[in-house]
């Protein structure tokens, strides 16, 4: 099992998508809100996520689809 830090920066296209809903329920990863802010323009959180490591790397290729930049920690 694999565990990931990542700053998530939100754009404001993403706003009124429920992402982190999408994530646990298509994702076999469990994700901890460590931190996060959004505001009607943007958002970030950072976030750990547990799980294999391709189940990771789907994912990070899932939020880079949506416009979400990912600074991993």
């Amino acid at each position: 099992m694999a565990n990931i830090q990542v700053e998530l920066i939100f754009p404001g296209t993403c706003k009124g998508e429920p992402i982190f809903f999408y994530i646990i329920k298509h994702f076999d990863l469990v994700p901890n809100i460590i931190e996060a802010s959004f505001s009607t323009e943007e958002g970030w959180a950072l976030v750990d996520f547990a799980g294999e490591r391709d189940e990771i790397d789907r994912l990070l290729d899932f939020l880079k689809e949506k416009g979400v930049q990912i600074n991993i920690r």
